[in-house]
């Protein structure tokens, strides 16, 4: 495991602080558990970038056609 140091302002480490209180975490834990949460989205969406390079978007829209269409019928 890694320490790292980080300069934050006074006044978010002080809501960081409250927030993590609220939660009953320690400022560390608060502090670990939203890197993972960004870090999944980031993953995400690099996950999604790289899928669209391969897609056919052709393919794509005709599908969201189908899926407009379904709706209108639904509707």
């Amino acid at each position: 495991m890694s320490t790292l140091t980080i300069r934050l302002p006074d006044d978010t480490a002080d809501r960081l602080k409250a927030l993590a209180k609220s939660r009953g975490l320690s400022t560390n834990k608060l502090v670990e558990q939203l890197s993972a949460h960004a870090l999944a989205a980031w993953d995400t969406e690099n996950h999604f970038r790289a899928l669209a390079t391969t897609g056919d978007v052709n393919r794509a829209l005709a599908i969201l056609d189908r899926l407009d269409a379904e709706d209108t019928r639904a509707g």
